[in-house]
């Protein structure tokens, strides 16, 4: 299609016919399958063919828990027991080779999962940006343990150690980012990893294998593809997983732990489902609010976990509200993702329009009206976002958790509504709250705290800055994960100690001297 512009058009299939494991590519020349894009690239509308990946299974995944099983050697393993700056100098490397995939990856991300240029940009770039911030926090993670504390005649060397092997397994709504958010702090902090790709936004990685397998040593990371219930399954079942680090569903979590033989050894870091609300307040400033619940509505059509998914709006101000807001919603461009400020791109999963005609058919019926001249509007890959008015308990759209763009909206007269809807819901991670009275918002505040894990004052939820941490009540999340607190979810606190006598000191002096050991030194690394 001649609209597309050269550097986006795709002009060879990728065939993805390897898969990491044991520090080797490996020629995958079993079973593959077909990767389409929503987007089309013809006149008439058709799915795109991308390329093919392997349709891995059993087989496959004995092979990589025992590669990474055999990396780690229980603890013993060159990874886990690396010095920190030399595991800091492979990391450092691998980010360098990442960095001269960014066209090739973004433009993946385009294709694969419709995220705009400018997002799929800012994606990748803030991935390298975690690389690096998480480096420098690992530095001054280990410049603080570089130390030996007394107390009680006791003295001792604390510092974080691995945990072991990681099954690692991301969206496909951040497939690059939220991915490596749980993949790069593994790896650093001396764990090995098997990653297996989420089901959009899987070919995006294939620029990457070769900078794992070349950082790293054999078998720290080892990447393989399939169905999740065909390969994650039995990599769970095998009993040899001490992590499952998965962002997702919770249905998907609860399954995995399941099969595993010894669920109390089991460390869980999940990212699951959010049905984040957004209060307004009768003072709240309307016009900052819209713009904000724009944004946290719609900002990748609504398929983020941090999204605004339902609006209480103070009946007082709700019928200007209401109307402003749809016509914003209404105003919004749709495009494909390398067209000039598009606001809407196609959803990379197929059957997602059919499911939000169900979520708006059901709200209809109960009573809700779509207040908004567009939407519903259906096109091959898309369906213009809904605002639906007045919403009730009785929708769907009240309790589940949409991913997209529907978006429903109920009033309040009572501050006590929303708050114990919120109290209620099986979610907690986030609020947005917006308003201007400080001896409204102040007791709202020291409520909230409580019920969710951030409270966004005047602004829209948000995952980031990936300093501050990202986590969740409920069903929504188990771990925290920011840069400060991953790496230490993905390790545990270790010490040496000793009685503190001339002996003792004698030995504690000359391994200090020597450096023959990795974890008793007080190098500090610059």
């Amino acid at each position: 299609m001649n609209l597309i512009p050269k550097e986006f058009k795709i002009t060879n299939l990728l065939h993805q016919d390897t898969y990491l494991g044991d520090g080797q590519l490996k020629k995958w020349t079993g079973e593959t399958s077909e990767v389409y894009s929503t987007i089309s690239s013809t006149e008439n509308y058709a799915p795109t063919l991308l390329g093919s990946i392997p349709t891995m299974g059993e087989a496959a995944a004995d092979e990589v828990v025992k590669s990474a099983v055999a990396a780690y050697d229980n603890g013993q393993g060159l990874w886990p027991t690396m010095k920190v700056i030399d595991r800091i100098k492979c990391m450092e490397n691998f980010v360098t080779q990442m960095k001269a995939t960014r066209s090739e990856v973004v433009k993946y991300l385009i294709w694969e999962i419709g995220k705009s240029l400018c997002d799929s940009e800012k994606e990748f770039d803030r991935t390298v940006e975690y690389i690096y911030d998480t480096i420098e926090d690992y530095k001054q993670l280990d410049r603080n343990s570089a130390r030996f504390s007394k107390s009680q005649g006791v003295n001792a060397m604390v510092r974080r150690g691995p945990l072991g092997v990681v099954l690692c397994l991301g969206p496909y709504n951040y497939p690059l980012n939220e991915t490596f958010s749980l993949l790069i702090p593994a790896i650093i902090m001396g764990n090995t990893v098997i990653f297996k790709p989420a089901k959009h936004g899987v070919l995006l990685i294939s620029p990457l294998l070769e900078a794992f397998r070349s950082s790293f040593p054999k078998g720290v990371v080892n990447i393989v593809y399939g169905r999740g219930r065909d390969v994650a399954s039995p990599i769970m079942k095998s009993g040899k997983v001490d992590i499952l680090a998965l962002i997702g569903n919770s249905k998907s979590a609860i399954a995995l732990q399941d099969l595993h033989p010894n669920k109390n050894r089991l460390r869980l870091i999940l990212g699951l489902e959010a049905k984040n609300p957004a209060i307004i307040l009768p003072d709240a400033d309307l016009d900052l609010a819209i713009q904000e619940c724009i944004m946290g509505t719609l900002s990748f059509n609504g398929q983020r976990c941090t999204a605004l998914k339902i609006l209480y709006v103070h009946e007082s101000i709700a019928a200007e509200f209401n109307r402003r807001f749809a016509e914003k919603v209404d105003a919004l461009p749709f495009g494909n993702p390398w067209e000039k400020d598009v606001s809407l791109t196609p959803l990379p999963e197929k059957e997602k329009p059919n499911y939000i005609q169900e979520l708006i058919d059901d709200a209809k019926a109960k009573g809700a009206k779509v207040i908004n001249t567009k939407g519903g509007e259906r096109s091959d890959n898309y369906i213009f976002p809904a605002v639906l008015f007045p919403v009730n308990k009785d929708m769907r759209v009240y309790h589940e958790e949409q991913f997209g763009p529907v978006i429903p909206i109920l009033t309040f007269k009572d501050i006590q509504e929303p708050l114990n809807d919120m109290a209620e819901s099986n979610y907690g991670q986030q609020v947005s709250l917006f308003g201007r009275n400080i001896k409204t918002i102040a007791p709202l505040i020291d409520t909230l705290v409580n019920l969710v894990c951030r409270v966004n004052l005047n602004s829209s939820c948000q995952r980031g800055p990936d300093v501050y941490p990202f986590t969740g009540r409920k069903d929504s999340a188990v771990g925290t994960l920011s840069i400060h607190d991953a790496l230490r979810s993905f390790s545990i606190r270790t010490f040496v100690a000793s009685k503190d006598n001339a002996y003792n000191n004698e030995i504690l002096q000359a391994l200090l001297d020597s450096k023959e050991s990795n974890f008793i030194n007080t190098d500090y690394i610059l």
